[in-house]
């Protein structure tokens, strides 16, 4: 029998953190694999979340002012701190948030990758030379550290997406502030440990650069309302964007939000079935359907539409579900007993609006009883019902006929969401008309593979109710930055902007 105390042990001793870390305090952590509560840490008090913003924009006032290649040094070192750790913290997030091992492997893999991207980053924080139209004069753009960034993560991703953040963060002269899920709050604190770790072999770090304040609601609603949080970065739903994003700007605060999603694909005539089922497949049922770029809504056209979904429903019927830290799943548990009643209450909706559902049963109920597998489902749906434009975090996948692209097109964007979103095609046309201004409107776009499994380079958010926010590569780091705008004059006369005469 699956021990998930003894593993949290283990695995906590493998990382070297003290076992007296997890042993009290009034937040717990219950693992997915079979409902046991395998550690508890205190939540933070309004005072003591007040003092760690305090302790983190002391620490920001010292590293703003050291070279970013040196500051890119200490996320190097970080980088080969996770290599190190990379199994056994993978193991602690599996244990913790119920992903297969596997992904958990990978979502560690992202965090190297960002410290990789963000240490070559650290030497090229460039601005622009403008040309000018006055004479004798230069204009440029500099970028320079923003202040204290807040960092609010969800339990599917409760590691990466820290780093996504605080990596960027830290080469651009910020210090972090990070409150993470209340439903994973051991994977954080092993990180914060690792970190801690990089800053000693780094040696003259400012104290304070990242600070972990554990808590729910209340926790993160005091980052979100403190002046001295020059930005917020919050992954979660929609609600909590919609109650958010007007209280950070109620205090002209930045924030950089990561909602929901409700990703869809389009499979036309032309396209390759197998390489389609493959992608299918992991988009809608890897992480149990509980990644905010899982495929929910497929629209596939008639003429290959009984080709391609009874293949589908074979795979549904058919893949591994369980232990995701043992056997061969592919899938492993939702993430707690409210996950799987929405779900149930989506399906239910599902039938009451004419659709076929095939899965969704619950799983290992005998061996697992205080745990949450479920057979991933497929609805067959008459169309685009209410059910299908609301996210639910569970392994759905709502399957939808077309006859026009132009129908494909208009039905894929017809959801409040607009994260990740794909095609299968190997028509040119359909590619690029897909990927233009009149194609796809969500901020991920892509072609001949799913809408989930983002690489770092690129930047990662979406539009509409998905929030808006950029995160990890491209040019997301100038949102942990503040620009300034300069003009130098180095003659001897002072000619104004625009022709003005103001002579005295």
């Amino acid at each position: 029998m699956f021990e998930s105390v003894q593993e949290a042990r283990t695995l906590f001793e493998r990382l070297g953190l003290p076992q007296e870390a997890i042993a009290s305090g009034d937040l717990a952590s219950r693992s997915p694999i079979d409902g046991t509560v395998i550690g508890r840490v205190a939540a933070a008090s309004p005072d003591e979340v007040e003092a760690a913003i305090g302790r983190a924009y002391e620490g920001f006032l010292a590293w703003r002012t050291v070279p970013a290649p040196r500051r890119g040094e200490l996320v190097r070192l970080f980088g080969e701190v996770l290599r190190e750790a990379k199994e056994p913290l993978a193991r602690l997030v599996s244990l913790e948030a119920g992903k297969i091992l596997p992904e958990a492997l990978g979502e560690v893999q992202e965090m190297i990758d960002i410290c990789d991207f963000a240490v070559g980053l650290s030497r090229q924080l460039h601005g622009l030379t403008i040309t000018t139209e006055r004479p004798d004069h230069r204009m440029m753009e500099t970028w320079h550290p923003l202040g204290v960034v807040g960092v609010i993560s969800a339990f599917n991703f409760p590691v990466a997406v820290w780093a996504w953040n605080a990596c960027l963060a830290f080469v651009c002269g910020d210090s972090v502030v990070w409150k993470p899920s209340e439903k994973t709050p051991l994977s954080a604190l092993a990180v914060q440990t690792l970190f801690e770790r990089a800053v000693e072999r780094f040696g003259d770090a400012p104290a304070n650069l990242s600070v972990l304040v554990q808590g729910g609601r209340a926790t993160g609603e005091a980052l979100v309302d403190d002046r001295r949080v020059a930005l917020v970065s919050a992954t979660g739903s929609t609600r909590m964007g919609c109650e958010v994003g007007p209280r950070i700007a109620a205090r002209f605060g930045r924030s950089l939000l990561e909602l929901g999603g409700n990703n869809g694909m389009i499979v036309t005539p032309s396209a390759d079935l197998d390489l389609a089922e493959r992608a299918i497949t992991f988009a809608a049922v890897g992480t149990a359907g509980q990644r905010c770029t899982s495929l929910r809504r497929l629209f596939v056209h008639e003429d290959v539409y009984d080709r391609l979904v009874p293949r589908l429903k074979r795979v549904w019927s058919s893949v591994e579900v369980g232990n995701p830290l043992e056997g061969l799943a592919l899938v492993g548990p939702l993430i707690d007993e409210a996950a799987y009643d929405a779900m149930q209450t989506a399906l239910n909706d599902a039938r009451s609006e004419g659709g076929v559902v095939q899965g969704g049963e619950r799983l290992l109920a005998d061996s697992f009883p205080d745990a949450w597998y479920v057979r991933p489902a497929i609805a067959e749906m008459p169309g685009q019902t209410p059910v299908t434009q609301r996210e639910t975090f569970a392994p759905i996948l709502y399957v939808m006929r077309y006859r026009t692209f132009d129908e494909a097109i208009a039905l894929h964007n017809a959801v409040p969401q607009g994260l990740a979103s794909s095609i299968f095609t190997t028509d040119l046309r359909e590619a690029e008309r897909f990927l233009s201004a009149a194609g796809s409107d969500c901020g991920i776009v892509n072609v001949n593979i799913g809408p989930s499994g983002a690489e770092i380079g690129g930047a990662f958010g979406g539009e509409k109710e998905t929030g808006g926010g950029r995160e990890s590569g491209s040019d997301s780091w100038r949102a942990y930055m503040r620009r300034s705008t300069n003009t130098i004059n180095y003659g001897r006369d002072l000619p104004l902007a625009q022709g003005i005469d103001f002579s005295v």
